[in-house]
């Protein structure tokens, strides 16, 4: 990477100079201004969180949601999620519901590969690449990764893998069923899908996407410390 003053120099000695070209994948889109979703399947997100097993082992797991009505439609649980298990979610969840026409993501590696933009670019679906450091920008899973995170990966000991996606997935249908949400006039996210579905002009929300404080963090990467903790 050359300085300012190398490249007056160059220019001065008649030196060509190499343009680089920035990496951009094809499904991604340019920064725009903040979209807020107006209807299922409009906008999801998605974000990945860690955890350990009782012996230390780490696991991943990738979540994925609907912004408007804040449903978590999955979360994949393993040692290592790739981009190809990220391509997989996606085909899973397409058979019962239409793919959004935006997703948004962060800049890890299983979301900036080619099998992800790949698969992104084939349906029309845009990648909306969140800021580095920028949290705000996902907001809203990284603040569902955070509820999750305080109402039971701090609640469980999870024994095996197969014990903490049981236990991950029963938590993920208790949010999608039972916990009502305020900014969904107080009503669980598949009891909203059914109001829109019956009303639509009754489910329309004025805020339907509510950023997180800025500045907060939710720590949905940072692994839980679970040697000293009371069960």
């Amino acid at each position: 990477m050359l300085c300012g003053v190398d490249r007056c120099f160059y220019r001065a000695e008649g030196f060509s100079l190499r343009h680089e070209r920035p990496k951009r994948n094809n499904a991604a889109r340019l920064r725009k201004p903040k979209q807020f979703a107006k209807a299922i399947n409009e906008i999801w997100s998605t974000n990945f969180f860690s955890d350990a097993l009782y012996d230390g082992r780490r696991l991943r797991a990738l979540t994925m949601m609907d912004n408007f009505i804040r449903e978590c439609l999955a979360i994949e649980v393993g040692q290592r999620v790739k981009g190809e298990d990220v391509v997989r979610v996606l085909e899973r969840l397409n058979p019962g519901r239409d793919l959004p026409s935006a997703i948004k993501v962060d800049n890890r590696s299983a979301l900036i590969c080619k099998a992800m933009d790949r698969r992104a670019h084939k349906n029309g679906v845009e990648l909306d690449f969140s800021r580095p450091g920028r949290q705000i920008d996902n907001a809203k899973v990284e603040s569902f990764n955070g509820r999750l995170r305080q109402a039971c990966l701090n609640a469980h000991w999870f024994l095996t893998l197969q014990d903490a996606q049981r236990k991950i997935e029963a938590s993920r249908g208790c949010y999608k069923e039972a916990r009502p949400d305020a900014a969904l006039d107080c009503l669980a996210p598949i009891e909203f899908a059914r109001r829109c579905a019956l009303e639509p002009a009754a489910a329309e929300l004025t805020e339907p996407e509510i950023p997180s404080p800025s500045g907060s963090k939710t720590n949905s990467d940072s692994p839980r410390e679970r040697s000293g903790q009371a069960r």
